[in-house]
């Protein structure tokens, strides 16, 4: 009997765990894939937000837990109500709506006004309550793993929530530390686990550390500077964004506090007064990335990278010199017009080393892939003549900026040492250009052009070494890319030298072995045969790589051949023929009395 009813009650409590099964979700990998593949891999909102509208009409339709037809009905979801895995998936979907329709308006391009603000957050609440139910049904109906999750992300998005309302950075501060230890946590179990989920972990966790630190820098427990925040926002992710925007505002507020004490602008000697407080705000901010881009070009910062802040750097110049020129409009002054006049060329003087600079880290990228057939990326191979065409395009900053340089008022110093810079410049991209077009002309097979090209390119590499030389403050790094240049310039010529000479005595074996080609009986044979015509001889088809020569695989169009054909008759004799008379035999016509009479 006892063991009877051991059997019972071990099939009772199995039947408990039947109906009361635990539900498992990955939340994070889920959130992940959906948001790159529907959207947020480019960051639009919009189009996410869709999604997760589509996805829950679905989930609706197929729980068949819709809200009535024609009259709405509310149907709450409770712990009785979520009998499948797909109920929590409808909860944390609608949260991610409510998240991606806060983030659409914070992404307006003036940013959001008051009423948008306000809606703004509205939708931010409405994804706390969402996340938090969430998290209380994962509590009851989930797995350990799954309920883990729901409470870093029912964290996260009130720690969102209450960085967007600027208040309570204290449980901001929390919020973001609560679901950063969750994800350690999880990224400890994971080591046991799936690599997968532990890398997204990790990057939850970088991303979560800059919203953190800004909290902390709120509250006043962090010794970081406002201009330090810049370097915490470059990691990617759609976590960072309400941090990004916050930084923006920090960044702009503490540059018109250091505008107020900006008066003048120094350039090679010059002081120039600036008056208007939107000119001073856009000269500092792009002093600001001058200063990071120097500070950072010593690291290892992808090209990339570099190539997104010289474009920030040109925007802040180009808002500055808009401002000055409005203010030249408007001036009646004739000393502000001379200061501002002086404060323009110096700010298109410093536009244009900076683009000399970005088009030197371009022919810097193009000369690292000369060399590869194909990158890791599975980009194109960098050929020569791109190469010419960023040189002719630095030729051309150092003309203007020369130009530049020699107008206007008295020159001091330093304006005819940066002037003598350019000089120097012009001379080593002339070199580096020949070089480069001397190449291109050495991929087509013109021997000639090419030795004569890096002959030019030789010479003027020596002259630019000279004078290189001669500057008191030498540049190293410019002299030993000069050095190379000229070895490089030896080698190639005398190969072109060479190549030349073997290609002219071999010039008339090649003419013989064409001319014993050429067929006298007219046919229209080629001299050199198609591969499909001679498939059994091992002779390549394909002509040499430095020569631009189509292969010789098939003729297309064929061309046409000789058919036999039925044969044509032709009459010839029909017109020798004398045919007899016939007139006698032909019926008269018969004429009446009155035709008689007139014939």
């Amino acid at each position: 009997m006892a063991t009877e009813k051991s059997d019972v009650s071990s099939m009772e409590v199995d039947d408990q765990i039947s109906t009361n099964p635990k539900f498992s979700i990955n939340v994070l990998q889920l959130l992940k894939s959906s948001q790159m593949q529907h959207g947020l891999r480019f960051g639009d909102y919009t189009r996410y937000r869709r999604y997760c509208t589509a996805r829950l009409r679905r989930l609706y339709k197929s729980l068949k837990f819709t809200h009535g037809r024609g009259k709405y009905t509310k149907k709450s979801i409770t712990a009785p109500t979520v009998t499948e895995v797909r109920f929590l998936h409808l909860v944390l979907y609608t949260a991610e709506r409510a998240w991606s329709h806060a983030m659409e308006k914070r992404q307006l391009p003036d940013g959001p006004n008051a009423r948008q603000r306000s809606y703004l957050i509205g939708r931010l609440r409405k994804a706390v309550k969402w996340a938090t139910l969430f998290a209380e049904l994962c509590a009851m109906k989930g797995d350990s793993r799954t309920s883990l999750e729901a409470e870093a992300y029912a964290s996260y998005m009130k720690g969102s929530l209450l960085f967007e309302q600027d208040q309570n950075w204290d449980i901001a501060l929390k919020s973001f530390k609560s679901a950063r230890q969750v994800m350690v946590v999880y990224e400890e179990l994971g080591k046991y686990g799936d690599l997968d989920n532990q890398v997204l972990c990790r990057e939850r966790v970088e991303e979560l550390e800059p919203s953190i630190r800004y909290c902390l820098h709120k509250i006043g427990e962090s010794n970081l500077q406002a201009s330090e925040l810049v370097h915490i926002g470059e990691i990617e992710g759609p976590a960072l964004d309400l941090f990004k925007a916050k930084l923006e505002a920090v960044m702009a507020e503490a540059r018109s506090q250091q505008a107020a004490s900006m008066t003048e602008f120094r350039w090679l000697g010059h002081r120039f007064p600036i008056s208007n407080a939107k000119t001073r705000v856009s000269i500092l901010k792009a002093e600001e990335l001058e200063k990071e881009l120097l500070d950072r070009m010593e690291g290892a910062l992808p090209a990339e990278k570099k190539l997104a802040v010289f474009d920030k750097i040109f925007a802040a110049y180009h808002e500055a010199r808009g401002s000055i020129r409005n203010d030249l409009v408007c001036g009646n002054s004739e000393n502000i017009k001379d200061d501002l006049s002086g404060l323009d060329k110096a700010i298109g003087a410093v536009l244009g080393q900076r683009t000399i600079e970005r088009n030197q880290l371009l022919v810097s990228i193009a000369k690292s892939k000369l060399s590869k057939a194909r990158d890791e990326k599975n980009e194109k191979v960098t050929k020569p003549e791109e190469l010419v065409r960023l040189y002719d395009l630095l030729l051309q900053n150092t003309a203007d900026l020369s130009d530049l340089l020699s107008s206007g008022r008295e020159r001091k110093e330093k304006e005819i040492a940066l002037s003598e810079e350019c000089e120097v410049k012009s001379l080593i991209f002339r070199a580096e250009r020949c070089f480069f077009l001397a190449k291109s002309y050495s991929s087509a097979g013109k021997r000639t052009e090419a030795y004569s090209l890096f002959s030019l390119a030789r010479s003027l590499a020596e002259n630019a070494l000279k004078k290189l030389r001669i500057v008191a403050n030498q540049d190293q790094v410019m002299i030993k890319e000069l050095e190379i240049l000229l070895k490089d310039c030896r080698s190639h010529s005398c190969i072109e030298h060479a190549m030349g000479i073997m290609e002219h005595e071999k010039a008339p074996e090649d003419i013989s072995k064409k001319i014993s080609n050429v067929s006298i009986s007219g046919s229209d044979k080629k001299s050199e045969k198609f591969l499909i015509e001679k498939l059994e001889c091992y002779e390549s088809a394909v002509a040499d790589s430095s020569t631009r020569v189509a292969p010789r695989i098939a003729a297309y169009q064929p061309g046409f051949q000789a058919i036999p054909r039925n044969p044509i008759v032709l009459d010839l004799a029909y017109n020798s023929i004398d045919f007899p008379s016939i007139e006698n035999r032909m019926k008269k016509d018969k004429k009446g009395f009155i035709s008689r009479l007139w014939g």
